[in-house]
């Protein structure tokens, strides 16, 4: 690898020889931006005795982008690192722990013996999935099926999928992956992609990238890898990933937790990310409500399903990276105003997926019930629900004891499908309240059989069927009936009902949840989603091997071994926004402030 040294170049506002990255320019407003032809982050090999692509002497690539000159010569010091991608695929070929330890729930020695066995399968396939760039571990490829000859997108490295994977390296102690990833994909975020000739707004996350390798121009004797995003220019659909950026944030305050490295989260570039990826949420539009708008298909659910607007995975994202950036973000004048907007909009959110998105026994007989076209600001009725939409199969379904948050609420519309990330992330986030929580989880241990069944865990229920399933979907022949995001069952949200289950003390259930999954996730070479309404066939057309099937698995035994690390993306509200929420009523005039008979000094909250 091209090896860099502090040259006068860089002293002097001159980028270095040999790399072309926006990075620079982000370092030093000197040096231009170049086109968008090398607006590439690369690292430059030149062939002969040096193209032995031996492990580097600094395990952190150096064409990253330093906060200052002498973070060009430190090594990281942030655990064991990974080998050289050439090299055997392992972490340690030698003394490597149980993935569980004693802390594990009893079986027999037989079972005990084949379980182990599981984990050590995982782990294996897990390593194996590892993408490099210039020598360092970077990240995890979707899929890593050797006989499946149509790759599609499946071996990029994608944000979402990557974060069950960033958690089991996180609480395996393999913490340079993780701190690779976070600062390469933020290297990637201000890209300026275009569809149509129209560019996204400025803080977008990728979706994914993939590391090229390629021939420098004009030079046969030298190539140069290549990290090249896609922010959903090329995706089925062309939509935008709105969650990237919220799983970042999030991964980003795990990180730090975990690791005990806060000199990440603290680095200016880091910062201002951070700070990009908040001013394009908290942006001023048309809408009213202060849930986040979004298309249809941004998300993990990334085809049309009927989730376009506020859907409820979002809203759960979205607080749960408020708070985590809340927490993070420096204090200095040029974030008063960010702050200030930030507490606005959480207690603004938290009040309305709460107040409106909450359903239960009680509330659906208040629905029921519900008077039409009333006009005023103290309706009932705010946003003009009619009865008849409450579908039979939920007036039979909801059992008497438990509740849950409704999938999307708009003007004149209840989606009343039961979401399960964002019912689950609801919990980890305290959108719901402690009490909501344990209905949530009272529902799901209710609903075991069609929440569960014979694979953890149904992505939504029920799933769209007949003329309502052809007209969301345009007649989706992936997303059939029980099929995929229609109703499908997905092994990865296995480490969310964790977490979930462990922050309101019921570890049981998620134990219960992971014993179901060890009968054949593996047996079945841990595919991308099963089918039917149980869940007792492999997806259609699921791949194998999928790398966030295997990472939620092992992510979820390794939390249920150590519940205490659950803490890395549990966020509790502080006593002064914790007590602005409970203080929070309705009033007939949306003009009157909303808070407390008497709000502490110079502090003041809008909703």
């Amino acid at each position: 690898m091209m090896n860099l040294e502090i040259s006068p170049q860089f002293l002097s506002g001159n980028p270095p020889h040999g790399v072309y990255s926006r990075s620079w320019s982000r370092i030093n407003p000197r040096w231009p931006s170049r086109s968008r032809a090398h607006n590439r982050k690369i690292c430059v090999y030149w062939k002969g005795e040096t193209d032995t692509r031996k492990r580097p002497e600094f395990p952190i690539c150096r064409c990253q982008r330093p906060d200052r000159v002498a973070d060009l010569r430190i090594e990281s010091t942030n655990g064991p690192s990974f080998r050289e991608a050439g090299e055997k695929s392992s972490l340690t070929e030698e003394g490597e722990e149980d993935l569980l330890g004693a802390g594990s729930f009893s079986r027999t020695t037989q079972n005990k013996n084949k379980v182990q066995s599981l984990e050590d399968e995982a782990w294996r396939l897990l390593k194996q999935s590892v993408v490099y760039y210039c020598g360092n571990p970077i990240g995890t490829i979707a899929a890593n099926d050797p006989s499946d000859t149509s790759v599609l997108n499946y071996d990029q490295v994608f944000i979402r999928d990557f974060i069950p994977s960033g958690v089991t390296f996180l609480l395996k102690g393999e913490y340079d992956i993780v701190r690779n990833f976070i600062l390469h994909t933020l290297q990637l975020q201000s890209w300026e992609k275009t569809v149509d000739c129209h560019s996204p707004g400025q803080g977008l996350m990728p979706a994914s990238f993939k590391v090229r390798s390629i021939s420098l121009d004009g030079d046969e004797s030298s190539s140069e890898e290549v990290l090249d995003p896609d922010f959903g220019e090329s995706a089925i659909g062309r939509v935008a990933p709105v969650d990237s950026g919220l799983w970042w944030i999030m991964l980003l305050r795990a990180y730090g937790k975990v690791s005990g490295d806060l000199s990440v989260q603290e680095r200016i570039d880091v910062q201002t990310g951070i700070k990009m990826i908040l001013k394009l949420c908290l942006t001023d539009g048309f809408d009213m409500f202060p849930t986040l708008l979004v298309t249809d298909g941004s998300c993990m659910i990334d085809r049309r399903m009927g989730i376009h607007g506020h859907p409820l995975e979002i809203q759960a994202l979205f607080y749960s990276a408020l708070l985590c950036a809340r927490e993070m973000l420096a204090p200095e004048d040029g974030s008063a105003d960010l702050i200030r907007a930030l507490n606005n909009r959480l207690i603004a959110l938290s009040f309305h997926i709460r107040e409106y998105y909450w359903v239960d026994m009680k509330k659906l007989n208040e629905i029921y019930r519900y008077k039409t076209e009333e006009y005023s600001y103290d309706a009932i009725n705010k946003f003009n629900i009619y009865p008849d939409q409450i579908s039979p199969w939920l007036m039979d379904w909801m059992p008497n004891n438990g509740g849950y948050l409704i999938g999307n609420l708009q003007p004149a519309h209840m989606d009343f499908r039961f979401f399960s990330l964002g019912n689950l992330w609801s919990v980890v986030s305290n959108l719901a309240t402690p009490a909501q929580s344990h209905a949530i989880l009272d529902l799901i241990d209710a609903k075991w059989a069609d929440l569960v069944g014979d694979m953890p865990f149904k992505i939504c229920y029920p799933a769209l069927d007949g003329q309502e399933w052809a007209i969301i979907t345009g007649s989706d022949p992936k997303n059939t009936p029980w099929s995929y995001h229609n109703g499908g069952s997905w092994p990865t949200l296995l480490w969310q009902l964790t977490v979930a289950c462990i922050k309101m003390g019921r570890g049981d259930m998620a134990a219960r949840a992971v014993e179901v999954a060890e009968q054949r996730i593996a047996q079945d070479k841990w595919p991308e989603y099963y089918d039917t309404k149980r869940g007792r066939f492999i997806g259609k057309q699921a791949r194998f091997y999928q790398t966030w099937s295997i990472a939620g698995y092992l992510a979820a035994k390794l939390l249920l071994a150590n519940p205490t690390a659950a803490t890395m993306f549990v966020v509790h509200e502080d006593a002064e926004l914790l007590n602005a929420m409970n203080n929070v009523r309705l009033t007939p005039s949306p003009r009157r402030k909303r808070g407390s008979s008497k709000p502490p000094q110079k502090t003041s909250y809008i909703v």
